[in-house]
């Protein structure tokens, strides 16, 4: 694609730095997880830590999603005042006393359940919660590899009933394979989060609990697990796709529905044999700064997918120009993909919603900066 049809894929009255939406492969990429997942007899529960945007939530709601997945009490806020009903939030809370009474508030308007992976957390949960405790569901967390918070699956049994003990209703079991976010990685972590799960709802069966909740499913594994162990995914990413998920060979540059229109606003001059260098006024402060070490640079450009983002600063991206021909000149208008679209998009107010070139609405983030 050359400079001037990457452009008109911007609508001119976009300035830059702005991230965009096209609305159309936004759709496209909710319909297909949905159906993929109703396929293998797995409830689809996406995490709406990726989007922030009621208006996604509602899209992916019509499609068959059953509820949403949240991080923190504030998210969960956000999306039951815009109306969704079953919302988890997977995280091992500790409730100070003022998260107690927002919790409270929250089970007045929504289905509400929690993680935990402690007995002195889940203790806290039920005592905060006071006589509201029973209203609340708690899934247990479990470690299949990912090694940040969960407990071993034959560690579960104790924390459910350090649960039950405070009142709290325990209903299964939860995992994050994060560990699939690597190369090669995606298959080997599926496995692992069956047998985690499978491991711990034996643990809670033989403790005389039900695991009716087995919950998994990072966006690299959500199409892998099956529904041997699990009975509901939690992807997030799918709905926009990002770079990581590109060099994962998780989605094709035709899924991305996600972009950071930028402005090509320098030209660095480099040695003869180095490679050309240009300057995007899109940096840190809305692509986010997330750089596995595995992957190929701070981002990448859509319309040119040989060009390599070396560095970012807060406002200026550099581009590695690795293609024929001249780099695009000053004022060129380009559609750059976040390495971490959840980064990405916590960084803005709204976001400006195109199809077919055009803009045809501006959705608020409206979850941004609800970190607890």
């Amino acid at each position: 694609m050359n400079a001037e049809s990457a452009a008109a894929t911007i609508p001119a009255d976009i300035d830059t730095p702005e991230i965009l939406v096209d609305v159309d492969v936004l759709d496209r990429n909710i319909t297909r997880m949905a159906r993929a997942v109703q396929a293998k007899g797995l409830v689809l529960r996406p995490h709406a830590k990726t989007h922030k945007i009621p208006e996604i939530a509602a899209r992916q709601l019509a499609a068959g999603a059953v509820g949403l997945t949240v991080a923190t009490i504030g998210e969960a806020e956000v999306f039951a005042a815009s109306g969704v009903q079953d919302l988890f939030i997977a995280y091992p809370l500790w409730v100070s006393p003022q998260k107690a009474v927002r919790l409270r508030q929250l089970v007045a308007s929504a289905k509400i359940s929690v993680g935990v992976d402690s007995a002195a957390g889940a203790s806290a949960l039920g005592a905060g919660l006071g006589d509201a405790a029973g209203e609340i569901s708690v899934l247990v967390e479990i470690d299949s590899g990912h090694h940040r918070s969960g407990v071993q699956a034959e560690a579960a049994a104790a924390v459910a009933q350090a649960a039950s003990g405070a009142g709290l209703k325990v209903a299964g079991v939860f995992t994050f394979p994060g560990h699939s976010y690597a190369p090669g990685m995606p298959v080997e972590a599926a496995v692992q989060e069956q047998d985690a799960l499978h491991r711990a709802a034996e643990a809670l069966g033989a403790a005389g609990f039900e695991a009716a909740v087995r919950s998994g499913g990072s966006t690299p594994t959500a199409l892998l697990t099956e529904g041997s162990a699990a009975t509901e995914v939690r992807p997030g990413v799918y709905v926009f796709g990002d770079a990581q998920q590109l060099e994962l060979g998780r989605c094709a540059l035709e899924d991305i529905a996600l972009a950071v229109a930028a402005t090509v606003v320098s030209h660095h001059t480099t040695a003869p044999d180095s490679p050309q260098r240009f300057i995007l006024d899109a940096g840190s402060k809305i692509l986010g700064s997330d750089r596995p070490a595995w992957a190929s640079g701070f981002g990448r450009l859509m319309d040119h997918p040989g060009a390599r983002i070396t560095a970012l600063s807060e406002h200026h991206a550099t581009v590695e120009w690795h293609n024929d021909g001249a780099p695009p000149a000053i004022g060129t208008r380009l559609r750059v993909i976040p390495n971490h679209v959840c980064l990405a998009i916590n960084l803005v107010d709204d976001v400006a919603v195109v199809s077919q070139g055009r803009l045809t609405d501006r959705w608020a983030v409206a979850a941004r900066g609800k970190n607890k």
